[in-house]
């Protein structure tokens, strides 16, 4: 169920039986804030995903910088990021990490599938993307058991210069839900983009903000469904809210369209 409180009529998620090309468009072109696809992947798909992910050693994302503490199976760039650059152990990490997926038990990869699903109806390219020729890491596995604080994601101002070759003009989150908790886990969006003044309200160190920053901007609130792919724009800021119950499991990576009209995505 979706609860939306809004008045602005294009900040709405949308729901869709696939990701079509006019909806990423809009997303894009800021026609809807969310798009919403149920069974994304067939649910036996899901479950042997699920299944190898079970098996498989998640890893903390620095709690220094990511608190309440996240669990994460593969490379995040931004774990890698130092004063606007891509540090240059990212890629021997990302090398071992891309071993590591290969010895989970299944027989595909499930970050590539994601991509092709997702860019099915784009008539552009759909690509992992690059830095300076190399190419980064298709995506992560994510279990945020006690939530996200709020926050942004937004390539271009937490990289200086570009991450990608290609010259981005939107970026968009990706997600794929295996597990969702019985209670709780809810993704929460605010009608809000950074403004320097927002700073003031970031937690010391951390990648996020006090509840604060968002004050009284509008918002709608997401419950996920296993099998459920959600697609959004998270320069708007955002939070996941604690799960209680199941742990919540979900594929996740950025996407960027570049000034071609092409899709390139990244963990």
């Amino acid at each position: 169920m979706t609860t939306i409180e809004t008045h602005d009529p294009f900040f709405v998620a949308i729901t869709a039986p696939e990701f079509r090309r006019d909806q990423i468009s809009d997303l894009a072109a800021g026609r809807c804030a969310a798009i919403r696809v149920a069974d994304f992947l067939p649910s036996k798909t899901c479950s042997d995903i699920l299944n190898a992910l079970m098996c498989a050693d998640f890893e903390y994302y620095g709690t220094e910088r990511v608190y309440p503490p996240v669990m994460r199976f593969g490379v995040g760039v931004s774990d890698y990021r130092k004063d606007g650059k891509i540090m240059p152990d990212y890629w021997d990490a990302l090398r071992r990490h891309q071993d590591s997926w290969s010895t989970i038990g299944l027989d595909f990869d499930p970050l590539e599938l994601c991509r092709e699903t997702l860019g099915k109806h784009w008539p552009g390219v759909v690509a992992i993307g690059r830095n300076e020729g190399r190419e980064l890491g298709g995506g992560v596995a994510r279990e945020p058991n006690q939530g996200f604080v709020v926050h942004f994601d937004d390539a271009q101002r937490e990289f200086s210069g570009s991450l990608l070759d290609a010259h981005i003009v939107a970026q968009f989150a990706f997600n794929l839900y295996l597990s969702v908790p019985e209670q709780g886990g809810e993704t929460v969006v605010w009608r809000h983009r950074w403004r320097p003044a927002d700073e003031k309200f970031r937690f010391p160190g951390s990648y996020g903000y006090t509840d604060a920053v968002v004050g009284d901007a509008e918002h709608f609130v997401l419950k996920p469904k296993a099998g459920e792919a959600l697609l959004f724009d998270p320069r708007n800021f955002h939070a996941v809210r604690p799960s209680v119950g199941s742990r919540r499991i979900a594929l996740g990576f950025s996407v960027g369209l570049s000034d071609r009209g092409d899709l390139y995505t990244w963990g």
